[in-house]
């Protein structure tokens, strides 16, 4: 099981990635475009990931320099269900 800390900051990774894709996970949900257990599942499989360290330097440097549709990176564990949110 995941420690309480851990899932937060990996939430935060997943809400600061879905921003830079123009995403906001809020709205998507009210619309019923992403469900609570979605989303569960996007935080579960970012604390898979065994480069969180990188994702936030991406992170932070897309926010000093943002590139216009700069996809998530290769290594996004979530880049599938971006990209599916971004289509439909």
């Amino acid at each position: 099981m995941q420690s309480k800390d851990t899932l937060k900051r990996h939430a935060a990774l997943v809400d600061h990635m879905a921003g830079t894709q123009g995403l906001d996970l809020e709205e998507l949900m009210l619309r019923g475009k992403l469900t609570i257990s979605e989303l569960d599942d996007a935080v579960l499989r970012c604390t898979a990931c065994t480069s969180p360290g990188s994702c936030e330097h991406w992170l932070a440097a897309m926010t000093t320099e943002p590139e216009a549709d700069a996809p998530p990176p290769a290594y996004c564990r979530n880049k599938t269900m971006f990209a599916d949110l971004q289509g439909g």
